[in-house]
């Protein structure tokens, strides 16, 4: 199978099998037209909702059954943020983690063209949710990780079975030498920008958007690391204009950890282009891109858009993953948290007003990471007898 694909930058087209990048250096994303485009008249809650915006596949098994995320209204975040927020969580997905939804599609595309292997590379949640997807259809995954990857990050993985690479040499040098490689071996490589990868993480927009529609929201907060999730957020955005149900579209805003933010250094130059950083430690590991591959088109996507990119401390970010439990019983990943802790800066510099809605996107679950934030003084313990003057204590 063969598709068309289309360079957000300069305009150029292109074919999947020529790669998944243009001449002028910038990604590729599939070519769509969205203009005869209307609301599915369906029950279907998965990503295939909006089958007419993706490849032509008849998904099976689990890439069925990924996206259709709930979306909480979160009013006690509010204050927080000066304005009515909301929370997509996409920890709901098969392996918890938005990549569901574009390993849904790769995996898709690679039975129906009858592809033996798939891989990416990744150093958590996408490595786990391609072996997923490729073990449900019967696939040989081959995931490239980093040598110094956590030993229960690589549990979580390789209890899919996938052949796993330890690779050694420089992890920003893997998403390029993949993608040479898979095509020589015969590896359908879908990385975190790839055009199948963004098509699939487009329907986190496209639900957003139908569940607001007409209007939409005023604005969505989402942490970045590759670009290829804020990419898809502003595809949907560009179809839904074109297809003329989209009048004021949203600003979307894009969140890092401040401890690696290559995009937001580059949005504060007012710079067109992202250069790569040297990364410190940050509890946000999942977004922690030096030389993220898609930088330029989040920059694009948030000039687009009116939105803004920003970094947010470690401080910041594990306060609002703990305001995120404790106000909205959501437990995410510590990267996912940068979301509100961006969105109470930005209220901070006046972004919002009480009438807006606001939208977070909870971008994974925090059950399959390590613990990295302290819950305070362990609970106390009380003999049962005692149990009424304890409770009295307590709730008084």
């Amino acid at each position: 199978m063969d598709l068309a694909l289309n360079c957000y930058a300069c305009g150029s087209d292109g074919q999947l099998a020529d790669g998944t990048r243009c001449a002028c250096g910038e990604p590729y994303w599939l070519e769509t037209d969205a203009r005869g485009f209307e609301w599915p008249d369906t029950a279907e809650r998965s990503l295939w909702r909006y089958r007419d915006l993706l490849p032509p596949v008849d998904p099976e098994r689990l890439a069925a059954v990924a996206g259709g995320t709930p979306l909480v209204r979160a009013s006690r975040l509010d204050d927080d943020v000066g304005a009515r927020v909301h929370v997509k969580y996409e920890g709901a997905n098969p392996t918890g983690t938005f990549k569901d939804r574009g390993s849904a599609v790769g995996v898709a595309v690679a039975e129906a063209s009858g592809a033996s292997a798939v891989g990416t590379v990744s150093h958590g949640n996408m490595a786990r949710s391609m072996a997923a997807h490729a073990a449900s259809a019967g696939l040989d995954c081959v995931v490239l990780v980093p040598a110094d990857i956590p030993a229960e990050r690589l549990g979580l993985i390789a209890r899919f079975d996938p052949t796993i690479l330890r690779v050694e040499g420089g992890y920003d040098r893997l998403y390029g030498a993949s993608l040479r490689v898979g095509r020589e071996h015969g590896v359908r490589f879908v990385n975190s920008d790839t055009p199948l990868r963004v098509a699939g993480q487009q329907t986190t927009g496209l639900e957003i958007l139908e569940a607001f529609a007409p209007d939409g929201p005023d604005a969505i907060v989402v942490p970045v690391s590759s670009g290829g999730h804020a990419s898809g957020l502003w595809k949907a955005v560009r179809e839904l204009e074109s297809a003329g149900h989209l009048a004021d579209p949203p600003a979307l805003y894009f969140v890092q950890a401040a401890a690696c933010a290559p995009i937001a250094e580059a949005w504060a130059r007012e710079a067109n282009a992202v250069a790569p950083v040297e990364a410190g430690e940050t509890v946000a590991y999942s977004i922690a891109n030096t030389d993220p591959p898609s930088g330029n088109r989040v920059l694009a996507a948030a000039s687009d858009t009116g939105g803004a990119v920003l970094a947010v401390d470690d401080d910041a970010i594990l306060a609002a993953r703990r305001t995120l439990a404790e106000r909205t019983g959501l437990f995410v990943e510590s990267a996912c948290a940068t979301a509100l802790a961006g969105a109470r800066d930005l209220a901070a510099a006046g972004a919002f007003v009480p009438e807006d809605d606001v939208v977070l996107v909870a971008t994974g679950t925090g059950f399959t990471e390590r613990d990295v934030d302290p819950v305070g003084p362990a609970p106390r313990t009380v003999h049962v007898d005692a149990l009424d003057g304890a409770l009295e204590s307590v709730l008084s």
